[in-house]
């Protein structure tokens, strides 16, 4: 349970880190406007990272925790 949720965080951020990378250093060289639309893009993807990584499941049993 927390192995697929750490999965999906860290391949989110790793879209995200991507994005930034690929829209700074590539893609600005043939589009400043899809450059500037990948940064935006990636900046969004980190509070949905989290969200997606603190969302409870079905078969977690938190209320259990001590």
């Amino acid at each position: 349970m927390y192995r697929r949720r750490r999965r999906r965080y860290l391949v989110l951020m790793a879209v995200c880190l991507l994005l930034f990378v690929g829209g700074g250093a590539v893609v600005r060289l043939w589009s400043v406007p899809v450059a500037i639309a990948m940064c935006a893009l990636a900046a969004v993807i980190p509070p949905v990272a989290t969200i997606v990584a603190n969302r409870r499941e079905p078969d977690d049993r938190w209320w259990d925790e001590r």
